[in-house]
């Protein structure tokens, strides 16, 4: 059996796929697997799951003015061709979209070739891609009730988000494997795998009213770093508290779950993969979203998770640090709100996603097999 996945340009797309493949293995059944995209985009987690690349390019149609719109219908073309030589070559037996734009000459693809597809819904507002394939996919994940309308009842299921198996380990000891002594509450700062400006600059005007009660682990990007290491430097001149703030521009998925176990709070965009890993480990968050006018999902998927009373939303157009300091004090002094909204994360998250998908993915190449 062949199984191919597609779908990438962001980890929130990529990474579910990944946690997808380990079930797949883990669930015993042999089984081929390609990655099918213009890019390897993580090509250790390929390699370190057996999956192969296949490449195939892809246009990206932004959702603002651009003159990058016009060349990528160029290369969305030419990748529905390449896609339909790579599917007659491989002919995988069903293929795993996680939507994006490179997922779409695929998808043209193997409807052309009739070859089963499973699609996955991440956002509680559905992209393009996933709409596109709704009609002829056999069976559709996705990961908030709130989406289940733009999609056909009789083969969707509420599945959650595939998460890695790495993230989903608790670590009994977190603060030793971090190197951060366990004397004051964590708050856990990130703004995703590119980083987020707008959210550091927050955090680093937070800092002289935060350090003296809190460790601070800030994930900035890792093309922001250097920039938030020299600003704080500027603005904390205390070492003592300085010393208390530590900046990573990247981290490993492995110290990402040992931060979600350490945090007390987190304070997070709301990609939707994110909050999901959040979940999983029961951490009261402050979710501040991409502005709409960006991304047309992370307003959606921030309230829709907060509306469970595992997180509270602030809208980055009107916040300011004494409104971010204030929410954070809010929730850390009142310990029957922290431990509502702890119980609401851990009722959200759903850490059986990636057998779920895993298992649709089996029972359907099994049947296109045979």
């Amino acid at each position: 059996m062949r199984i191919a996945f597609v779908g990438g340009g962001t980890g929130g797309h990529f990474y579910p796929l990944i946690a997808t493949a380990e079930a797949i293995v883990s669930s015993g059944k042999s089984a081929d697997l390609i990655y099918i995209g213009p890019t390897s985009f993580d090509n250790e987690e390929l390699k370190a799951n057996n999956i192969r690349h296949v490449y195939c390019p892809a246009g990206k149609m932004r959702r603002y003015y651009s003159l990058a719109n016009f060349f990528d219908i160029f290369k969305t073309i030419a990748g529905l061709f390449v896609a339909l030589f790579q599917l007659f070559i491989w002919y995988p037996d069903v293929i795993f979209s996680k939507g994006g734009y490179t997922s779409v000459p695929v998808l043209l693809a193997a409807r052309f070739y009739r070859i089963p597809v499973v699609i996955h819904e991440s956002d509680s507002k559905p992209g393009r891609a996933s709409l596109m394939a709704k009609k002829f996919a056999k069976y559709i994940g996705i990961a908030y009730t709130e989406v289940a309308e733009y999609f056909p009842a009789n083969k969707t299921a509420l599945v959650g988000i595939p998460i890695r198996r790495v993230i989903r380990t608790i670590d009994k000891d977190p603060f030793s494997k971090l190197g951060i002594p366990n004397d004051a509450p964590l708050i856990f700062v990130t703004g995703g795998s590119l980083g987020a400006d707008r959210v550091n600059g927050l955090v680093l005007k937070s800092l002289t009213r935060l350090l003296p009660d809190f460790r601070i682990f800030h994930q900035t990007g890792s093309e922001l770093e250097l920039t938030v290491i020299q600003t704080a430097q500027a603005l904390v001149t205390d070492p003592t508290l300085l010393s208390r703030y530590y900046v990573k521009g990247s981290i490993s998925a492995s110290t990402v779950a040992a931060l979600l176990d350490a945090a007390s709070i987190v304070i997070t965009r709301a990609g939707s993969t994110s909050l999901f890993e959040i979940a999983l480990h029961g951490k009261p968050s402050i979710v501040i979203p991409i502005p709409e006018e960006i991304s047309h999902d992370q307003r959606t998927n921030a309230y829709a998770y907060a509306r469970t009373g595992a997180a509270t939303v602030l809208e980055e157009g009107n916040l300011t640090e004494n409104l971010l300091t204030t929410e954070i004090q809010s929730i850390m002094s009142d310990a029957t709100k922290y431990q509502n909204m702890s119980r609401a994360a851990l009722a959200f998250a759903r850490p059986e996603a990636a057998n779920m998908v895993a298992s649709a993915l089996i029972s359907i190449g099994i049947e296109h097999g045979s």
